[in-house]
């Protein structure tokens, strides 16, 4: 586990009796504690419509972070492409790294992060189209294209920086292949998927061509994680993600709720069977739990880096999540 690195995934949670405000304050101290601690990277995820998510514009947020840190690289976890037109993506992202240089990541993916109806509000979603706008993305930022081609002449400006380095994020590995082919970054999404990550890591691998960016393969395995002092701690404090699966699942949408509020909820046995799936992908516990599972999840899968997201009801007990778990790997 030495030569694994750590880093923070943050979706911004807005937790019931809190507001979009305090979660993006909060989401600036979590960045700077992440930074302290010596956690290698904080990505912000693409997600709209969803009352207990903030983070529904993360070239915003990415610039706001990078603005209150020093180190720490900064980025997307992720771009959800087929939202956005490639060139208005390449754009932002020339920007953030001509005003950080060096600092800034682009992840990118090709689900909506969001529901049909809202995904069809932000412009016609086709996630066939994914690897077609991926390879249009890099060509644009590179001027890539041959003299016959419509965009030949288009410029991405700023023009003199490049893309910051791009990863393709799966949660099944149907674009495992291309992320290794194109010479581009790879992060598999267990932090929520029930697919196994071996396949699809094993898939980027084989299919990897070294470029100038990515001279080797670089894996990133998303984590759930919860960690208190104590494993009935850790344990108390998941159960807002267990209430908030069973929502989602019927397609209710609203703040995050509190332990409280999901330990008085009278589960049906059908929601237990839900909230059984999703406790299998988390990890949780004290910091020795913690780390003996990290431990086994970055030897499973080979991963270069874990990236941990811990939606967590209370601030300042996610606070400590992510300092206990560096502790324990100090």
């Amino acid at each position: 586990m030495a030569t694994v690195q750590l880093s923070v995934l943050d979706l911004v949670p807005i937790g019931a009796g809190s507001s979009s405000r305090q979660a993006l304050e909060h989401m600036l101290e979590l960045a700077q504690l992440a930074e302290e601690l010596g956690y290698v990277r904080f990505w912000v995820a693409e997600h709209h419509g969803m009352p207990s998510i903030a983070s529904s514009s993360p070239e915003i947020l990415i610039a706001r972070v990078a603005a209150a840190t020093r180190r720490i690289r900064v980025g997307a976890g992720g771009i959800m492409l087929p939202n956005h037109a490639p060139l208005r993506v390449a754009e932002a992202f020339h920007t953030l790294n001509a005003l950080f240089p060096g600092r800034i990541d682009l992840g990118v993916g090709r689900a909506p992060g969001t529901d049909p109806v809202t995904s069809a509000a932000l412009r016609p979603f086709d996630a066939a189209q994914f690897p077609s706008q991926l390879q249009e993305l890099l060509a644009l930022s590179r001027r890539a294209f041959p003299p016959d081609h419509p965009f030949h002449g288009v410029r991405v400006v700023p023009d003199d920086v490049d893309l910051p380095p791009v990863w393709v994020l799966g949660s099944s590995g149907a674009t495992a292949g291309l992320a290794g082919q194109l010479g581009l970054g790879y992060g598999f999404a267990s932090h929520f998927s029930f697919d196994p990550p071996g396949p699809a890591i094993e898939r980027y691998r084989r299919a990897f061509q070294p470029s100038a960016q990515f001279p080797r393969p670089h894996v990133i395995v998303g984590a759930t994680v919860f960690c208190a002092p104590t494993d009935e701690e850790a344990d108390w404090l998941a159960k807002s993600m267990d209430l908030a699966w069973v929502r989602l699942r019927r397609g209710e949408l609203g703040r995050l709720p509190s332990p409280e509020e999901a330990a008085a909820y009278p589960f049906t046995e059908e929601e237990r069977y839900i909230v059984a799936q999703h406790r299998a992908l988390a990890i949780w516990g004290s910091p020795a739990a913690v780390r003996e599972r990290l431990e086994q999840l970055a030897a499973e899968t080979g991963a270069d880096e874990i990236m941990i997201s811990s939606m967590i009801h209370d601030h300042e007990a996610r606070l400590r999540s992510y300092r206990l778990v560096m502790e324990a790997f100090a």
